[in-house]
């Protein structure tokens, strides 16, 4: 095996200049749609002896486990996730690798100082829209079989390529792993803004419960355009959103307290947060009015082991606890409405699937790597939660990131060269390989 690496480690290096054309060739066809990136992408895996089929799915009518998400937050139209099929040659283990295509909308005035959809290379970094999220990922996967084939190997277990619309609950993998796609583990190729690229692997992903709270007024009975002189006999929607607040804060409490996990603990010292987000009155903005309604929304995180519905209960015990105390919101109970929500999951350091990738990047960086695990509902859950198979993530160093509100989204050329070696000797250590 190790000679095999080492024939994949040349060839990979051989071979990076063309890994960055490709990727550089995924962002510039960008201007045509993102149809013509997944026409690219089975191209590319049919060439290098793939099968290739061009899965049509609609988001809202996949199966779920353990996930929702309201019908406004998804994607409404008919979306296209690519899979291609590199047969094994027998005996050894299978392994889907997924990325998403689809990035950020386009935006004419982006402020940028790199033309976003020409794939400039400056200063070592590879900048394009949506190169970092996630069409490196994309490409990294392919490149990576284009690997094994100058080294002359070919892989003993079936490597399944994904590449699968996640953007706005587009739910591509989850539309594969219901529709009969299986193997013996998975790897989401992404980069991630840490700071570490390919020396980091994602192998927990926290779960994460997305909602929104209305909290009612009553306005003062009152024709007058100004409400300060008739405050008294209104019931401000800000004094009852605080006594919400206040219930919001006690249930983070405890949860901080009651619910623990040792790597979320080891890492950030806390292993379960309620963030409010965003509050802001549902009225006309002025000062001098009474608001209708008060909106909180509100975002929680939790580890795995924790489930959905649990955490669900939670959310509506704390409101109705508010609600018991406080006669006007008895009498005018607020609206809580569950946007999102996503169960979390991770790999154990003694599974097979870390041994073998925690190996692959020591041997692509010379580093044995770390473990983040504050990527929050990251998709490595989704082959793990949807159909049991266990899942890590990759991904090469990046940073301003469109998602961020950032400007000249980058990954870093050299990362993502070793990216594509690393995923490659993956390949042969979890798959093994054979002479082609």
């Amino acid at each position: 095996m190790d000679q095999a690496v080492a024939r994949v480690q040349r060839a990979a290096e051989a071979g990076g200049a063309a890994a960055v054309e490709f990727l550089r060739d995924l962002i510039r066809l960008q201007s045509q749609g993102e149809a013509a990136v997944q026409a690219r992408v089975a191209e590319a895996a049919a060439a290098l002896g793939c099968s290739v089929e061009r899965r049509r799915y609609r988001p809202a009518e996949v199966k779920l486990r353990e996930e929702f998400a309201a019908e406004a937050a998804m994607a409404a139209e008919e979306r296209e996730a690519v899979l291609a099929r590199l047969p094994g040659a027998g005996g050894g283990r299978s392994v889907i690798f997924f990325a998403h295509p689809d990035g950020e909308p386009f935006q004419a005035e982006h402020g940028w100082r790199h033309d976003p959809l020409a794939g400039e290379v400056d200063g070592g970094r590879i900048h394009g829209w949506g190169v970092a999220d996630d069409l490196a990922g994309v490409a990294t996967m392919v490149e990576a079989i284009r690997v094994l084939r100058d080294a002359g190997l070919r892989p003993k277990g079936e490597v399944i390529l994904a590449s699968t619309p996640s953007k706005r609950h587009a739910r591509g993998v989850h539309a594969l792993l219901h529709g009969g796609v299986a193997a013996d583990a998975a790897v989401y190729l992404h980069p991630a803004e840490s700071g570490v690229g390919m020396r980091e692997v994602k192998a927990l992903a926290a779960g994460q419960l997305i909602f929104r709270i209305v909290v009612p007024g009553r306005l003062p009975a009152t024709n007058e355009p100004g409400h300060a002189a008739f405050a008294h006999v209104a019931v401000n929607p800000v004094d009852k959103a605080m006594v919400v607040l206040a219930a919001l804060r006690a249930l983070d409490a405890r949860r901080g307290e009651r619910v623990t996990h040792p790597a979320l603990q080891a890492a950030i010292g806390r292993s379960t947060n309620l963030l409010v987000g965003d509050i802001r009155t549902l009225g006309d903005g002025r000062a001098s009015r009474v608001a209708p309604a008060v909106q909180l929304s509100c975002a929680l995180a939790f580890p795995p082991g924790e489930k959905l519905a649990a955490v669900q209960a939670e959310v509506e015990a704390a409101v109705a606890e508010a609600v018991a105390a406080d006669p006007f919101l008895r009498e005018t109970p607020p609206q809580l409405v569950f946007l999102s929500g996503v169960t979390g999951a991770e790999v154990k350091l003694d599974h097979p699937l870390w041994i073998a990738t925690s190996e692959a990047v020591r041997l692509g960086t010379g580093q044995a790597p770390e473990i983040n695990p504050l990527h929050t509902s990251s998709d490595i859950r989704n082959p793990m939660v949807q159909s049991g198979i266990p899942c890590v993530g990759l991904g090469p160093l990046c940073g301003d990131l469109t998602q961020n509100g950032g400007r000249d989204e980058w990954v870093d050329e050299a990362d993502y060269r070793r990216g594509v070696a690393v995923v490659a000797a993956l390949i042969a250590l979890w798959c093994g390989v054979t002479e082609a």
